[in-house]
């Protein structure tokens, strides 16, 4: 199916659940408005109705599917949603939700009711969502598991979450290197199934230290009588423990890996990474650095109520009333020359406009070669140049175009001269500028997307009124 049609649909399943929503919520209202001697028959008769309806609806969709429809309601109506979600699918919802709604969903529910839902869960799912779940209702259900189970749970959270030990997964399939294809297969069909997203065995020796992998492929085609040491590879993308998460989600989308092998730094295998989780890993992390460019919180959420929503973005508006406050003393200082001249007071917001732009620009460049693990050594001056380059040249060009304008406008060549001056100065610094915000946070251990759009456009337009108006009263005041 195509991504497109994958849209479409979804799109049509949430749209229909809404209308089944609506239509439960009309008839309640409806119902209770009426004042029959069966009123209580026909309310119960019609929530049935409708409850039996959205529940077969449900049924038909995908974890995956109702995840995004819950994402995308209100909290009452996810409250709903759960409810009628059959009690053995509630838990592979919640690894679904987005971070953020997990939370929500997780602290709305009874412990109880979340507590159930979370025993159908295995530990490699349980681990992956731990950080979401209230501590208590956590702990009741790790206590519930086997001896094996809560030994690998526990050393799993105990993981940073920006490391790759975090996310592994103790779900997976070994083999000798010793062993012959034949007893691989022997072994496959004696366990029944293999755990999902398979591609490969994992091969130790007889220490238990990790000497490679076997393709499914070479164990169907190759020689049954052959050794698993001879058709193994050992040449193959792996992982420790506490390498960066990040880094291991670019190593799968670079390889087009399906899953990949965790060792310790003993060497021996303690894990494995599959690409279900890297991908989400990847997803979660794109959209909180969007969040995180504009200054917003990876809490943020549309259902969110406003009072947590406006507080969430006080702090960079803060930081951006204090800079405005500062944008206007700049313009106060300069009042003499803005009286004389009035054009400079109608010219200032296209110089700040463009500068803002150009160092939104540099700052997405510079974070996608952070993120694409480029931006290293000799690569940092390579990207100087270039920036400094590009807002050179595209300083001079739209500086002469605003410079014509300037003099068409307003028959000055002396003001079309300054403010072409005044937009290759600006365009240079706010280059810089987007160059230093994200790559001073990389270097200090902090997110490089932190607040970056709000920094440099409150800088580029503190320093764009200074450098326009400044050269304005040298040269035409």
């Amino acid at each position: 199916m195509e991504q497109q049609d994958i849209g479409n649909v979804l799109q049509t399943n949430l749209e229909h659940v809404k209308e089944l929503l609506e239509k439960h919520r009309l008839v309640e209202t409806l119902t209770h408005s009426q004042e029959t001697p069966r009123h209580e028959l026909v309310e119960s008769l019609t929530h049935r109705q409708n409850v039996a309806e959205l529940r077969n609806r449900l049924d038909k969709l995908h974890v995956a599917d109702i995840a995004y429809i819950v994402e995308n309601l209100p909290p009452k109506d996810r409250t709903i949603i759960w409810q009628e979600t059959s009690l053995d699918r509630r838990g592979d919802v919640l690894v679904e939700l987005t971070e953020t709604v997990r939370q929500q969903v997780a602290a709305a529910l009874p412990r109880e009711e979340l507590t159930q839902a979370l025993r159908d869960l295995d530990p490699d799912d349980l681990s992956y969502i731990a950080d979401d779940i209230p501590e208590e209702v956590l702990r009741e259900t790790v206590s519930a598991l086997s001896a094996e189970e809560r030994s690998w749970l526990t050393a799993s959270i105990s993981y940073p979450e920006d490391m790759v030990g975090h996310y592994m997964s103790g779900a997976m399939f070994t083999v000798r290197d010793q062993d012959r294809l034949e007893d691989v297969i022997l072994q496959l069909r004696a366990k029944g199934e293999i755990p999902s997203h398979t591609d490969k065995l994992f091969v130790l020796d007889r220490r238990g230290l990790f000497k490679g992998v076997l393709p499914i492929p070479t164990v169907l085609l190759r020689e049954p009588g052959l050794k698993v040491h001879d058709v193994m590879a050992s040449d193959v993308v792996k992982f420790r423990s506490n390498d960066k998460v990040d880094e291991a989600a670019l190593a799968f989308e670079r390889y087009d890996l399906v899953s990949a092998p965790v060792l310790n730094e003993r060497g021996k295998l303690v894990g494995r990474l599959t690409v279900d989780v890297m991908m989400d890993h990847l997803r979660e992390s794109n959209a909180e650095d969007m969040l995180r460019l504009a200054g917003l919180s990876k809490e943020e959420d549309m259902f969110v109520t406003i009072w947590k929503s406006a507080r969430n973005r006080w702090m960079w508006l803060t930081v951006n009333l204090c800079t405005a406050f500062i944008a206007s003393r700049i313009i106060g200082v300069f009042e003499g020359s803005i009286e004389k001249l009035v054009a400079l007071a109608a010219l200032m917001p296209i110089v700040a406009s463009i500068a803002g732009n150009t160092g939104n620009q540099t700052t997405a460049l510079v974070l996608r070669a952070i993120s694409l693990g480029q931006l290293n050594g000799k690569n940092v001056f390579y990207m100087v140049r270039k920036e400094v380059g590009i807002s050179m040249m595209n300083g001079m060009v739209f500086g002469v175009i605003v410079g014509l304008f300037a003099y068409v406008f307003y028959d000055n060549w002396a003001l079309g001269l300054v403010i072409c001056g005044a937009m290759l100065l600006e365009l240079l610094i706010a280059a810089g500028v987007g160059l230093a915000v994200p790559i001073t946070l990389e270097k200090l251990g902090k997110d490089p997307a932190l607040g970056a759009s709000v920094v440099i456009t409150a800088t580029t337009d503190s320093t764009s009124f200074f450098i326009f108006l400044g050269l304005a009263t040298i040269f035409l005041v």
